[in-house]
């Protein structure tokens, strides 16, 4: 896999739906070496923590096979970082990167943590509430990362596994049972089981298990 851009932005305040919107979607590419740091790249600054940001949701990455297939679906062109991507990665395959697998990229390391989940934001990004839908139904979710350690990423760095996770849960498989495969208790077991997954998702898998077993929830 081998980074083909590397993408920061800072909030902004846009006018969307008759409502003033802090958000940092708007990424723009940089040149040269990005320092890496604990919470994101430099540079970067999210405007909404509690959605994208903090320790499992450092840095996001996105296929550069995926932004080609949506220019495709939507007949034109996009922007750069059209989705938000931090990192635009060709040969991301989202389906074979598991929870907790370790990557190098430049002289930083980090781990998969969780997919991007569908939001408004992704609507004024493109200029279209349907996006957020679209973006769901297309199940072309990216890839955030938590930083393992701090270092240097440029474009032209080569992504690397260097570590597969034992458990081989996907990490495509939170956006499936979240969205989708709601009654798929297994995989929320294993989820909620799993000792790398981000406290939040753990928290909420083990809520709908308890639901689904109080017999008041799917």
């Amino acid at each position: 896999m081998k980074i083909e851009a590397v993408s920061v932005g800072t909030p902004r305040v846009v006018r969307w739906r008759g409502k003033e919107v802090a958000t940092s979607i708007f990424k723009a590419p940089v040149d040269g070496p990005v320092a890496v740091r604990r919470l994101n790249l430099d540079g970067d600054r999210q405007a909404d923590p509690s959605a994208h940001g903090g320790e499992y949701k450092a840095i996001y990455a996105y296929a550069a096979e995926d932004a080609e297939w949506w220019s495709a679906a939507l007949g034109r062109p996009l922007e750069p970082a059209n989705f938000g991507e931090n990192l635009s990665v060709r040969g991301l395959a989202e389906e074979p990167i598991h929870v907790g697998d370790v990557f190098c990229a430049g002289s930083a390391v980090l781990e998969a943590t969780e997919p991007r989940l569908p939001c408004y934001k992704l609507g004024i990004r493109f200029g279209d509430p349907r996006m957020v839908e679209t973006f769901a139904t297309a199940r072309r979710w990216g890839i955030y990362f938590r930083v393992v350690k701090e270092g240097e990423l440029q474009e032209g760095d080569v992504l690397e596994r260097i570590h597969r996770d034992s458990e081989a849960i996907p990490v495509y498989d939170i956006a499936r049972v979240y969205v989708f495969d709601r009654g798929d208790a297994a995989a929320m077991q294993r989820l909620s089981a799993h000792p790398r997954l981000d406290p939040s998702w753990k928290e909420h898998f083990v809520d709908r298990l308890a639901s689904r077993a109080a017999g008041t929830g799917s």
